[in-house]
């Protein structure tokens, strides 16, 4: 079936498109441009965890922990999952929260975005933003939290590879896996 079906949104789905992964895969930049393909809002999740804290996600961390952060992150995807229907980029702890994973499993498709601890590495590299990666040795601490969080990103609807390859072959990949889910699960219909 071909990309170009999927210009302009078929109907309106009633379940949000939810991207899950490790920090750097591409869950903001390839949500942006899916939800632009199919004709749906955008969210990211760091942005309106932002938004409600009135600060930057690094800020949460430094002042109040990563604990204070999870809490307030549970609070803006109870929000954004119950909420309309969109492509919501969720950060890469978000599903470690069981209830947030139990919301996306009612509320949601989720489509685990992979790729290989290197593509990620050299993505991550390029910007000095990510409070779990400051001061570390940015491989060994992303082979840590695949290791612990994979499991998890398995639980996922959906597993697209993402790779180092071009953002529109990317989203091209996740729009034929949404496409095969919603013929596979109706009842799922996003």
């Amino acid at each position: 079936m071909s990309d170009a079906v999927f210009a302009a949104p078929s109907r309106a789905g009633s379940r949000t498109i939810a991207l899950i992964g490790l920090m750097g895969v591409g869950k903001s930049t390839l949500g942006r441009r899916l939800a632009a393909r199919l004709g749906r809002p955008f969210v990211d999740g760091d942005q309106e965890i932002e938004r409600a804290a009135g600060r930057s996600v690094s800020e949460i961390f430094a002042e109040l922990g990563e604990a204070e952060f999870r809490a307030g992150e549970a609070r803006v995807m109870r929000r954004l999952l119950t909420g309309p229907p969109v492509v919501l980029a969720t950060g890469g702890g978000a599903v470690l929260n069981p209830d947030t994973r139990r919301l996306m499993k009612s509320h949601a498709v989720s489509v685990w975005l992979r790729a290989e601890l290197p593509v990620i590495v050299e993505r991550v590299a390029r910007r000095d933003t990510r409070p779990l990666l400051r001061g570390k040795d940015p491989l060994a601490t992303l082979t840590a939290l695949a290791q612990a969080r994979y499991p998890v990103y398995a639980e996922a609807d959906l597993v697209v590879d993402v790779g180092a390859g071009a953002h529109g072959q990317a989203v091209g990949r996740v729009i034929k896996a949404l496409e095969a889910h919603r013929l596979a699960h109706p009842e799922k219909s996003w």
